[in-house]
């Protein structure tokens, strides 16, 4: 596809719980902080400017009312991010939104939404995360906004959220891939599939690997598509990312991981993102926040690649017959012993090297 990603990057801070479960995303940003997001992407060649963190209310830690927790205080926090995002995109920075818990994307997917719908743009949402998020407030067991993300974004939820981005829905359930999903409630499956989301879960993971999972998601997009990447910490298995709310086991592993943001990164369209719902609190010595961080290293292109190009691959067999052949090499014996003697030098010399890349 030969396009060449905007290098431009504003990180934007949204230190919120208030639409989750469990307090402890509210430092999430920070954690992202501490673990080095800045330097390593400016070790990945990208320029990127640090906003800081945004205002809004604090965590009233109240019980849901008419089937919403913190209505109002999610509906605040959700403009301020929507108009921060909306300003970087506007001044043709990339933004990434360091949550926070996953209600904060209603704002910042709706600013994406309403970029891409004055420009004449098509959107592509990769939602990668262990959950749905398409409750309502009629399904939901909690009545936390943090779980109905997706759902309001498509158009169902209260008026002041599913309105932000100017249009209702701010997008369409087509323009929606979910990728690592394996914990939904039993009335969201089934609101999931009468809107038609095209799931892709740890199932179908399982049966035929990420990277063809990887394929059908990111299949049809073209230059003029905007790739939003909202990528839940949840997403990834409990046993390498331990610090978020609500974990669910059997997730991606750190290899399946860095190969879905290696795929995406190959496309060169990522154009917004959102690190979601890490939770220092449950975290053990920032380790989830630093695989956040490794793994956002590979949307950026850092890669684990090492295979050369067919023309510049050294040859094995020239490898292994530098030395000209004598009567001596016929003999079966001493010509094994030859030949795995020239593979072992070959391998010497084209050996990786830990370190180095």
């Amino acid at each position: 596809m030969s396009i060449v990603m905007n290098t431009h990057v504003s990180l934007i801070g949204a230190p919120s719980d208030i639409g989750a479960g469990t307090r402890g995303a509210s430092m999430g940003p920070e954690a992202l902080r501490v673990a080095d997001i800045r330097s390593m992407l400016e070790s990945q060649g990208v320029d990127v400017c640090d906003r800081g963190d945004l205002r809004g209310p604090a965590n009233p830690v109240q019980g849901p009312v008419g089937g919403y927790r913190h209505l109002g205080e999610v509906t605040e926090w959700n403009r301020t991010v929507h108009d921060a995002v909306y300003r970087e995109l506007a001044d043709s920075r990339m933004p990434i939104l360091l949550g926070g818990d996953h209600s904060l994307s209603i704002g910042s997917i709706s600013a994406v939404a309403r970029y891409c719908r004055e420009r004449g743009r098509k959107l592509r949402v990769l939602w990668l995360d262990a959950h749905a998020d398409f409750n309502t407030n009629v399904l939901t067991p909690s009545g936390n906004i943090h779980g109905m993300p997706v759902a309001c974004l498509c158009g169902y939820g209260p008026k002041d959220l599913i309105e932000m981005s100017g249009r209702v829905p701010a997008i369409q359930a087509a323009n929606i891939r979910q990728i690592g999903i394996r914990s939904v409630d039993q009335g969201e499956k089934r609101f999931v599939h009468e809107v038609g989301l095209e799931v892709f879960d740890m199932r179908f993971i399982d049966e035929t690997g990420m990277r063809q999972t990887l394929a059908n998601a990111l299949e049809s997009l073209d230059r003029d598509t905007h790739l939003h990447v909202s990528f839940d910490v949840d997403f990834l298995d409990p046993e390498i990312a331990p610090g978020v709310g609500t974990t669910v086991p059997g997730g991606p592993s750190y290899r399946e991981a860095q190969l879905c943001m290696e795929m995406i990164a190959d496309t060169g369209l990522l154009a917004s993102l959102d690190i979601m719902e890490l939770n220092p609190s449950l975290d053990l010595r920032n380790r989830t926040a630093m695989v956040a961080v490794d793994l956002v290293a590979s949307l950026f292109g850092k890669s684990t690649l090492m295979r050369r190009e067919p023309s510049q691959a050294p040859s094995l067999l020239r490898a292994a017959r530098r030395k000209p052949l004598t009567s001596r090499d016929y003999s079966p014996r001493t010509n094994c012993r030859h030949a795995a003697g020239r593979l072992r030098r070959f391998l010497d010399r084209h050996a990786y090297q830990p370190g180095r890349r």
